[in-house]
């Protein structure tokens, strides 16, 4: 891949995992092109990338949209990465050292300030700092490939589901059970407690679609 198709590649990935672009929006190369500083040939190359990841829909004759997901796909899509979730935190319970586990426990108090200050940017960073551990220690790469892959397609969503009142609360409080299952080399109550964490998430969106588009 050359730099300028890297470039392009993240520049419209980033937009579209922070919410600037949205689902079913219509993506123009011509203008794409112009905001990036490359050919248009190499945003067609980006846009393909993307839509090997599902972030794009392209169709022929009719360029690229933001992906949209029904309601049915993001149950699936959440169901698999219950299931993914479980099997690294059921590995990771093995094989995770006493520094990880000191670094879990001084992110859920930072977790638990950030709760108290409404700051979700903040809690959302440490959320992804909290797992990302798990998955290290876990050494299970193609699953944390996957799960990512699954993260990445639903960032928008779970993300405004923390805004969601008391949500933010409920979510601390699952990652409390994960670390203290993980403290106790507990290995079904790790996997049950992030199976849980990510089942719950589930429910959320499901109670709150139509909001968390």
């Amino acid at each position: 891949m050359s730099q300028q198709t890297e470039t392009a590649y993240q520049y419209v990935k980033e937009r579209i995992l922070d919410g600037t672009y949205k689902p079913s929006q219509k993506l123009i190369e011509a203008q794409l092109s112009q905001d990036v500083g490359v050919s248009r040939n190499t945003i067609k190359k980006a846009l393909l990338m993307l839509s090997r990841e599902n972030l794009v829909d392209l169709e022929k004759n009719k360029g690229a949209t933001i992906k949209s997901y029904t309601m049915e796909e993001v149950v699936n899509y959440m169901q698999i990465r219950g299931v993914l979730e479980g099997l690294v935190a059921k590995i990771a319970t093995k094989k995770i050292t006493d520094t990880d586990l000191k670094a879990l426990e001084q992110i859920v108090q930072q977790m638990k300030k950030y709760t108290e200050e409404n700051d979700f940017d903040q809690y959302t960073l440490l959320n992804n700092e909290f797992h990302e551990i798990i998955y290290k220690a876990s050494e299970n790469k193609q699953a944390v490939e996957m799960i990512n892959t699954i993260k990445n397609q639903l960032k928008r969503i779970n993300f405004r589901s923390l805004l969601l009142p008391g949500r933010n609360q409920e979510s601390l409080q699952e990652h409390i059970e994960i670390y203290e299952a993980l403290k106790n080399r507990n290995e079904k109550a790790a996997a049950e407690a992030v199976e849980h964490h990510v089942d719950h998430v589930r429910k959320v969106i499901v109670q709150n679609y139509q909001f968390l588009q």
